[in-house]
């Protein structure tokens, strides 16, 4: 039996959880048209691109991307989620659909999870159980002795 390791949460990171509240109580704030109305929303968006994965979408958007690069930007949401789900995060709210802001978080997520530009939060691994082995150490020598 594999134990397949959890999925690391966009919700987690800095700042994104609040963007993300922020945009389900003024849907327009997750609508790149609609930006230009919220430039303090744009400012925010930009800190917590930059905290999470050290560049901001502006900045994602300028990088030259490789030949072999699958648009996971050009997606519908929900595939984007899948796609994302298989290379280990979750992109998902609590009511498990895609984030709203979504689209501000999926090009520097791809480029720094794929290494071509940015870089991806310090993660550190789970713990793993420990296991008593001196307890199995101390049953062996019990049966050896009984040999």
């Amino acid at each position: 039996m594999t134990d397949t390791p959890a999925l690391r949460r966009l919700l987690d990171l800095p700042g994104i959880d609040d963007l993300e509240l922020k945009a389900l109580m003024k849907p327009r704030l997750a609508d790149p048209d609609e930006l230009y109305d919220f430039p303090e929303i744009a400012e925010a968006i930009d800190e917590a691109a930059r905290a999470a994965f050290g560049l901001t979408p502006d900045e994602a958007a300028a990088v030259p991307l490789p030949t072999d690069w699958d648009p996971i930007e050009r997606l519908d949401p929900a595939d984007r989620a899948e796609a994302f789900a298989a290379e280990g995060w979750d992109v998902l709210d609590a009511r498990r659909k895609p984030l709203r802001m979504l689209g501000w978080w999926t090009l520097p997520l791809a480029l720094a999870m794929r290494g071509v530009a940015g870089a991806l939060p310090f993660h550190a691994e789970p713990d793993r159980p420990v296991t008593d082995w001196g307890s199995n150490l101390k049953a062996e020598a019990t049966r050896f002795r009984k040999r």
